[in-house]
């Protein structure tokens, strides 16, 4: 399980080191590819694979389901770790998550998000936990 923030900086060519905690689990290759809230969703490829069948079932007739799968599908990229623990990130993929210089990445669970630092810190305000607690209840899960 992925968990933990590491704060690194994305370098001329586009390569952005990941974290051997991340590396670890991630293994030597691995998708990436545009997430919701901006950023971006790294998946080690089993995750990646069993993520890739959940699309697959929905319905193509439905045009929310199409354009989910074009969204996740059309800017995937397969990436591979180089010597230095470090991943180039297709420009496409750093366009759509504003990822420039300072970024964070972040586990969450069954993958890592990158995330421009400064919409990562807009982006995690929570200020409003007691809130969202109560909805995660409704979702089943209780604390």
């Amino acid at each position: 399980m992925f968990m933990s923030e590491y704060n690194h900086s994305i370098d001329a060519k586009g390569r952005v080191i990941v974290p051997a905690k991340f590396r670890e689990e991630l293994g030597e290759s691995f998708v990436v590819t545009q997430g919701l809230d901006g950023c971006l969703f790294v998946f080690p490829n089993s995750e990646w694979q069993n993520f890739e069948e959940k699309l697959k079932s929905l319905p193509m007739a439905n045009k929310d389901a199409r354009k989910f799968v074009r969204f996740f599908l059309a800017g995937a990229a397969l990436v591979e770790v180089d010597k230095q623990g470090r991943i180039l990130l297709p420009s496409v993929l750093r366009e759509f998550a504003a990822l420039e210089k300072d970024v964070v990445l972040v586990g969450v669970g069954s993958r890592v998000e990158i995330w421009d630092k400064k919409r990562w810190e807009d982006a995690t305000s929570f200020d409003d936990m007691d809130e969202v607690a109560e909805h995660m209840a409704d979702l089943g899960l209780n604390i």
